[in-house]
């Protein structure tokens, strides 16, 4: 009799492609059979009892322990964000080693390394940042770095100790050109922010709703527009990450219109909040920071025209942009004091948690989406995307075994986000009081249950690192030739 270590039976199991009912078999953190009726033992069977099952999330853009300039500090490091992650229904995630301006890049993979040991507790993968392109950092630590696996890096056209200019951005992008690698942007014009920021702040317009009036829609669609055109320039495709507004997707719209290889991801904040969050009365003069990041959430008029650009194919995939830093305490969003202007408010909210429930529930049970496209917005194309697949972002025979099953709730039994039920260690969540109709309820990371019933399975540590491969083939044709 064929042994396994875990058997999950009646699995009402969804794939990008295929949606069908079976048995899976693991062995050894492998899926190494799919059968119904799957004959043999297993040392630990579930039984899904029907339930809908869906490979495990694959979150393309978090934060976790990021080192900052300001003296604030992120409320997650790996143990508590990958244990939110978990227990979201999240199974991979990749977070970003930060070059610091004057350093190397090989020095923040070291960093990011020995912040991780030991902690993680689902499998990883790391980005790098590049924050000081200088050409020893594109000519040799780049295609080093992606020769050991770290194929993808973001790059910012904002933030003063972040920030490219185009020179800069052109040098990355042919570095990524050359050796197959993939460029996430953040597209929003520095420029543009600083003069803003400057005239609301000479006129006394300082509290956190101001936020959204400093980096309107024109910003991100100006900047949006400026990346496609370099990457146009340099015939490589990129990634503009955590899009917000209509604007800028009309950007992106245009670009594959013109054929041109622009990739796109949205997050929940786009979908479930507005600028209306940063500005609701309450007591706490800092209360609206609980929303503040960057992009910042548009107004609710916005929120369908990132819901239709899901449904409709423009976006690749949806990612938590998790960055959580705690309302109370001095080193979180409070660092620069109880009354700070919204410009030194640090940037960031949690939400690798509440990701994928929020998708299923407003997303595919509401009818805005098929559950084909949520695994694919959430699992497949990530990790398509960074070179992941398939050993993660599919239930397939030889991947590794990550899944989710989902428990659903009928009207008037629907589960309230509330904060004190969340595995992240930041002390608030801006989805409270949200009622939705889907939570993870099994959680199975490389053949381990993580988490099952409401309660958390794993050890510190559990986690592996993961190289990516190339998640395209190097290109040493001259960009000029589409020029000349």
């Amino acid at each position: 009799m064929t042994r396994y270590d875990l058997i999950l039976r009646n699995a009402d199991i969804a794939t990008v492609g295929d949606r069908y009912r079976a048995d899976i078999g693991v062995r050894e953190g492998r899926i190494c059979a799919i059968a119904q009726g799957l004959e043999g033992s297993a040392a630990h069977e579930i039984d899904a009892g029907g339930r809908l099952v869906t490979p495990g999330g694959v979150d393309g853009h978090c934060h976790f322990d990021q080192p900052t300039s300001d003296g604030s500090r992120f409320a997650d490091d790996f143990y508590t964000g990958t244990r939110s992650a978990a227990c979201g229904g999240t199974t991979t995630v990749l977070p970003f080693a930060a070059q610091q301006k004057g350093h190397s890049v090989q020095a923040a993979v070291d960093d990011y390394h020995r912040r991780a040991e030991g902690k993680a507790v689902i499998d990883y993968a790391f980005h790098l940042i590049v924050s000081d392109a200088t050409r020893d950092v594109t000519q040799r630590e780049l295609p080093a770095l992606i020769e050991k696996g770290y194929t993808s890096f973001k790059i910012y056209m904002t933030y003063d100790d972040l920030k490219l200019d185009d020179r800069q951005v052109i040098e990355v992008l042919a570095t990524a050109r050359r050796h197959g690698a993939m460029t996430m942007v953040h597209a929003e014009n520095a420029d543009c922010i600083a003069w803003l920021t400057e005239q609301l702040l000479d006129a006394g317009l300082t509290a956190p709703r101001y936020h959204t009036s400093s980096r309107p829609m024109a910003v991100e669609r100006e900047a949006t527009h400026r990346a496609i055109a370099l990457a146009e320039l340099v015939d490589t495709p990129i990634l503009i990450v955590h899009v917000s507004g209509r604007e800028a997707v009309e950007q992106i719209h245009w670009a594959r219109g013109r054929g041109l290889p622009i990739h796109a991801e949205t997050c929940p904040q786009y979908l479930f909040l507005s600028a209306e969050d940063l500005g609701l009365d309450h007591e706490d003069p800092m209360h609206g920071a609980r929303c503040i990041c960057s992009p910042p959430p548009r107004d609710k008029a916005n929120q369908p025209f990132i819901w239709n650009a899901l449904a409709s194919g423009l976006f690749t995939i949806v990612s938590s942009d998790h960055a959580p830093f705690n309302m109370q305490g001095a080193d979180g969003k409070r660092v620069a004091g109880e009354n700070a202007s919204f410009d030194r408010i640090p940037n960031g909210i949690p939400g690798v948690e509440t990701r994928l429930p929020l998708l299923m529930s407003e997303g595919v049970l509401a009818g805005r989406l098929d559950i084909h496209r949520f695994v694919e917005l959430t699992a497949t194309n990530p990790a398509r995307l960074y070179g992941l697949y398939p050993r993660k972002g599919t239930i397939a025979v030889g991947s590794d075994a990550d899944f989710v099953v989902w428990d659903q709730f009928g009207e008037g039994e629907e589960k309230t986000i509330a904060n004190g039920m969340l595995h992240h260690a930041a002390d608030y969540t801006p989805y409270e009081g949200m009622k939705l109709r889907a939570w993870p309820g099994i959680t199975v990371s490389r053949g381990r249950v993580v988490w099952q019933d409401g309660e958390f399975r794993a050890e510190p540590g559990s986690g592996q690192f993961l190289p990516c491969l190339r998640p395209r083939a190097p290109n040493a044709g001259n960009p000029l030739d589409k020029w000349l």
